[in-house]
């Protein structure tokens, strides 16, 4: 592998009118790989349907949010937000259908899903892309089991939801966030993360949200410096690539603003993930 495969298209972006700056900025994420000549092939992948979406939520509650009836995870009904969500869930579907059939690494783009519940929206998350993608998977007979690893700031409830309120015994999820970590946690967590990572050995893909507002300086997150960060990700993919473990990856939560305004310390950090996926995979 000499590039690594990104799932982006211009469809999967929206204007959310919110402080999450997550539905706007896949394009600056990509741009800002393409112009530090980041390895990486950017690919089309097809929106999932209506069906796909809900195998992993409510029915009425996926008709409603595509029909602009029922709000989404930014607490409106903009039709340009609707018209996206088929497609954030599809770039991690397909990522994760790559990952398995080069069986080493894609990536999708995106963020909102881990406080995505069942039959409600919560924390800018309106469809669990990490559970549609992992039902879809499954419904394709192309997984036993499934990891999630995220590692988003936040502690990942909609996920949790989701897998009680359908009776999943076959997803293995991760999410620190749940403990209410600290900066004190930092280190400790580091230190085990590469055995929590081969523990995931027996699944057929590896998702993981490689959150930026982790970050200590994040203002909704805080508990990893920048080291610390670039650290985490390099643990993930050395690993998961030296036990042939299939990663998907995704962008998940990241809310600092420069002094104009701009994610600029946002950007650093997702540039700072996919070297790191680089190193483990396009470099190796």
């Amino acid at each position: 592998m000499k590039v690594v495969p990104v799932f982006f298209r211009a469809e999967m972006v929206a204007e959310a009118g919110s402080y999450s700056p997550s539905a706007g900025k896949p394009p600056q994420v990509v741009a800002d790989w393409q112009v530090h000549a980041l390895p990486m092939d950017i690919r089309s992948f097809d929106p999932v349907d209506e069906a796909t979406l809900a195998l992993a939520h409510d029915a009425g509650y996926v008709r409603g949010v595509l029909a602009c009836t029922l709000v989404n995870g930014f607490g409106n009904r903009r039709p340009d937000v609707a018209a996206s969500l088929p497609y954030t869930n599809g770039a991690m579907l397909a990522a994760a259908r790559e990952a398995i059939a080069n069986r080493r690494v894609a990536c999708a783009p995106v963020s909102g899903f881990h406080h995505a519940c069942h039959g409600y929206a919560d924390g800018f998350c309106t469809f669990n892309g990490l559970m549609v993608t992992a039902l879809a998977l499954k419904r394709d007979r192309q997984v036993n089991r499934v990891a999630i690893l995220d590692l988003d700031h936040h502690w990942g409830n909609g996920t949790e939801d989701i897998i009680a309120k359908l009776g999943i015994d076959w997803i293995r999820h991760e999410t620190p966030g749940g403990g209410h970590v600290e900066r004190k946690d930092a280190e400790p967590y580091l230190a085990r993360l590469d055995d929590l990572v081969r523990s995931f050995a027996d699944c057929d893909v590896l998702l993981y949200q490689a959150g930026a507002d982790a970050h200590i300086k994040d203002p909704l997150g805080g508990w990893m410096t920048s080291s610390q960060l670039e650290e985490r990700d390099r643990i993930v993919f050395e690993t998961t690539a030296k036990i042939g473990l299939p990663v998907a990856w995704n962008l998940a939560g990241g809310y600092q603003v420069d002094v104009n305004g701009g994610i600029a310390p946002v950007l650093e950090i997702h540039r700072r993930t996919m070297q790191a996926c680089v190193n483990a995979f396009a470099r190796g």
